[in-house]
This record gives structure tokens, C-alpha cells and sequence, in this order.
């Protein structure tokens, strides 16, 4: 297994998220996916995987500010999984 390296993270409002997709083809890194389960309001939601940058291009893109991006001093390190 190799490792992953994290620079940053975002935190996902998934409540207000409307389901638009717009961040899934902004993410640099290929890190959000949509869930396979729905929100409150019956829609689903981006899940984000090990490997974010924290480039913010995600919270760039979303027209309902469902994304907090932060960055980290130092990089975590993940294994990846199969």
C-alpha cells in the first residue's frame, strides 16, 4: 500500500447542499464524490476522500457555501486503502 499525503480538509454543510455537483469536476486532487445517501431535503450530498489539498476550489465553485476549507502546518499521512 502507498500512502497519501493530506494538506488540508474542508468540512461539508451536507443540509444545505442542493446537489448540484459543481464541486465534483472542481476538485483538483479528484477527492468529493456524492453519496449514495440523501439529505433532509432529499438530495444527494459530496463525501470527501483522503487526499484533500485544502485548494479551496470546492467552496470556489458552490453557489450555496456549503464548504469550510482548512489547511494544515504540516501534512498528515494516510495509507491507502484498497
Amino acid at each position: 500500500m502507498t500512502g497519501i499525503e493530506t494538506r488540508g480538509t474542508v468540512r461539508i454543510d451536507i443540509e444545505r447542499c442542493k446537489g448540484c455537483e459543481l464541486c465534483i469536476p472542481a476538485c483538483p486532487p479528484n477527492v468529493l464524490r456524492m453519496s449514495s445517501t440523501r439529505n433532509e431535503i432529499g438530495v444527494l450530498f459530496p463525501e470527501l476522500l483522503p487526499g484533500c489539498t485544502g485548494c479551496s476550489a470546492c467552496a470556489l465553485v458552490c453557489p450555496d457555501f456549503c464548504f469550510d476549507v482548512y489547511r494544515y502546518e504540516t501534512p498528515l499521512h494516510h495509507e491507502a486503502t484498497a
